[in-house]
């Protein structure tokens, strides 16, 4: 059986090896969350490593209070994702050299052509929105979270979440209608 998020967290501001489970539990998805909000993958590593390093650093002043740990990770992500853009003065692209195995490998290079550009039409999009907008997003699509998750990651309720969400969707809706009217 394996140890709890919470016996582990207290181990772990006791000796590092128990952090270093907390960081195999939660690296991908940290990874993942800063990898789509920053579009490059040397930025996601630097920037993972960051957000892992700070945790290390203030693991014994971290408090449970309700929010599952994952949330504490994000938090710092998030803000360490948000310094990083507003340093590079808020790149509007993404860029898409690692995306490009999205494209099928059996489909013609005219199904690729169009996929391609079908994909940089929505993550251009998807980076005009703003950082609340593309976190509740990749939360919820790339990791899968649920509405209520979020929320605690966020520091929102649920139905704010469930709020926010929509209007992005439709936001979203409106501006690929917009650029595919052009």
């Amino acid at each position: 059986m394996s140890e709890t998020e919470e016996a582990l967290i207290e181990r772990a501001k006791r000796e590092a090896e128990a952090f270093g489970a907390l960081y195999e539990r939660y690296v991908d998805r940290i990874y993942n969350y800063i990898f789509y909000r920053s579009g490059d993958v040397h930025e996601a590593e630097d920037l993972t490593a960051r957000v892992f390093y700070r945790a290390l650093g203030h693991i014994k002043e971290y408090d449970q209070r309700g929010a599952p740990f994952a949330a504490w990770l994000y938090r710092i992500a998030h803000n360490l994702v948000a310094n990083w853009h507003r340093d590079r003065s808020r790149r509007q692209y993404v860029r898409l050299d690692d995306l490009a195995t999205l494209a099928e490998k059996s489909a013609g290079p005219d199904h690729r052509a169009e996929q391609n550009e079908e994909t940089q039409t929505l993550l251009r999009a998807l980076a005009r929105l703003p950082a609340e907008r593309q976190q509740v997003l990749i939360l919820k699509f790339v990791d899968g979270l649920s509405n209520a998750e979020i929320g605690k990651i966020m520091g929102r309720s649920e139905g704010a979440i469930k709020s926010l969400y929509h209007r992005t969707l439709l936001a979203l809706r409106d501006e690929l209608a917009e650029r595919s009217a052009e």
